[in-house]
């Protein structure tokens, strides 16, 4: 009989085995491109079928790193169940060999349905990954059954040793492959983007602004142009698609005259135009940090569509992903003048990998749900009955114009302020309709007209300040904006489902 105490070896083995795998096939899709992580394809899936409540649940609490959270959690996952596995394996190997086999064919599922892969490479990945891990198992549960005949004593019969070097060892690996193969996979897409020179675009808009005195001494206001570093990340992708830009392109089907398709060098040779535009996920509540302004460069939608040629049946435009995500809109936005882009620069560079690159769609004015396609693959034209993109099957409307909106970013809650007169400064946005007027309210008195600073476009956000003399103590500001149609955002506090969040940003802070 094994000693009590030494059970416990059997969920460390099965832990380690579990581990292993995971790592080799990070390896493995760090070097092939044709080989996807399965970690990313294992996670696509959770993504996919999550109830709604779970993704709201996810992106309230982790915010932009709730992707991280997922694949942190999937591999904690998948670790623990190795344990489980390892623990009931000492009284039958063959959970071992059942549980490791259903873990390959997951895998390989998982990851055959991934695009742009070798399904061949793909499988073969899957399976020398899980065999290999599942050997260490076999290997570990055999010490520890092996350990039954002997004489029961202090070590029971079991080399502890050199089965703690084969559960660190095994860990170790583990750990080094899958850092590795997610550094490969990391730079095999930076070296290409490294090399890449944007062409200068024949129209831009002035986004270098004279802010008027003081904006830009006001700590933590949000700046004009938002860097590619600090923007927002909200995508379905629980790893960030590392593409080959050397053999990507992307086809214009559906509902056209012609059926093209056009490669990064094409893009790269066409007019490019450059727009300051301010994106907003739809999830975003009431004073959130999921929105941000960017300079934009791309190629005009409409061109590319006019090469196409649009049929007359056509009323959606649907963008799909390499990662199978899609998003849909009105065809009539797209020629209404608000110039969306297919865009393959951000501030200056190409597209940054977790934005994007090669390239994808630029909408002004309406919520990433229904039109910011990140790692664009294909444009279909189609009926407006015809498709449904990702997001509306699971609750979120078909429509998703952006709402005028506004938020204090300075005071911090609870902040405690020095000077008079005291400064209360922040951002509005209502991209394609501009902002009129932006007002303060403090303490339930007069609304203040806040001062702007100088408009880029009416795609694009604005700060906006006041300063106003205040009584030493506790004091609560809130703020509500004008767009350009005259329209006051209302006090009216909905959530985000289904169509996006309204209410005024409100802050309390403490003049000194």
């Amino acid at each position: 009989m094994v000693p009590k105490a030494f059970k416990a070896y059997g969920g460390w083995i099965g832990a380690a085995g579990a581990a292993l795998a995971i790592g080799l096939t990070e390896l493995f899709a760090g070097l092939s491109a044709s080989v996807p992580s399965s970690i990313a394809a294992v996670g696509s899936y959770i993504v996919d079928f999550s109830p709604p409540a779970a993704r709201d649940f996810a992106i309230a609490v982790f915010g932009v790193a709730d992707k991280g959270a997922l694949a942190v959690g999937t591999a904690i996952i998948a670790t623990v169940l190795g344990a489980v596995v390892g623990r009931r394996s000492i009284a039958n190997r063959n959970v071992a060999i059942a549980a490791f086999s259903l873990f390959a064919l997951i895998g390989a599922i998982a990851g055959v349905n991934q695009p742009l892969i070798n399904r061949t490479l793909t499988v073969i990945s899957v399976l020398v990954a899980v065999g290999t891990g599942l050997a260490v198992v076999l290997y570990g549960v055999g010490q520890i059954r092996a350990a039954e005949s002997e004489p029961v004593d202090e070590t029971g019969g079991l080399d502890r040793r050199r089965f703690v070097r084969v559960v660190v060892g095994s860990g170790v690996t583990a750990a080094l492959a899958g850092l590795l193969g997610r550094l490969s996979i990391i730079n095999r897409t930076e070296q290409i983007r490294s090399d890449l020179v944007l062409p200068p675009a024949v129209s831009s808009e002035e986004v270098i602004v004279a802010l008027p005195s003081g904006f830009d001494l006001i700590p933590g206001l949000s700046p004009i142009i938002v860097s590619n570093e600090d923007f927002y990340r909200i995508d379905t992708a629980l790893v960030v698609p590392r593409i080959d830009a050397n053999t990507w392109d992307f086809k214009i089907h559906g509902l056209v005259d012609n059926e093209i398709s056009l490669s990064l060098d094409d893009l790269y040779g066409m007019d490019l135009v450059e727009e300051s535009v301010t994106l907003q996920c739809v999830s975003n509540r009431v004073g959130g940090n999921l929105v941000g302004n960017a300079v934009w460069t791309g190629v005009l939608l409409t061109e590319v569509l006019d090469m196409a040629g649009v049929q007359p049946d056509a009323a959606q435009i649907v963008g799909r992903s390499v990662d199978g995500w899609t998003g849909g809109f009105p065809i009539e936005i797209a020629f209404d003048g608000r110039e969306p882009l297919i865009a393959i620069g951000m501030n200056g560079e190409p597209l940054p990998a977790a934005h994007g690159f090669p390239a994808r769609l630029i909408v002004p004015g309406l919520y990433g749900y229904v039109s910011a396609t990140k790692w664009l693959s294909d444009i279909e034209l189609t009926t407006w009955d015809g498709f449904d993109g990702y997001w509306i099957p699971r609750g979120w409307s078909k429509l998703g114009p952006i709402k005028t909106a506004s938020r204090i970013d300075y005071p911090r809650n609870n902040e405690q302020v020095t000077g008079a007169p005291v400064i209360v400064a922040g951002v509005a946005w209502a991209p394609t309709l501009g902002i009129e007027m932006v007002e303060v309210q403090i303490d339930d008195g007069e609304w203040l007209v806040a001062e702007l600073s100088d408009a880029i476009s009416d795609k694009a956000w604005l700060q906006w300040k006041v300063e106003v003399a205040l009584e030493p103590g506790r004091h609560a500001a809130r703020v509500r904006a004008t767009d350009g149609t005259s329209y006051t955002q209302t006090e009216d506090r909905v959530p985000p489902r289904p169509d996006g969040a309204t209410g005024y940003h409100e802050r309390s802070f403490v003049s000194a």
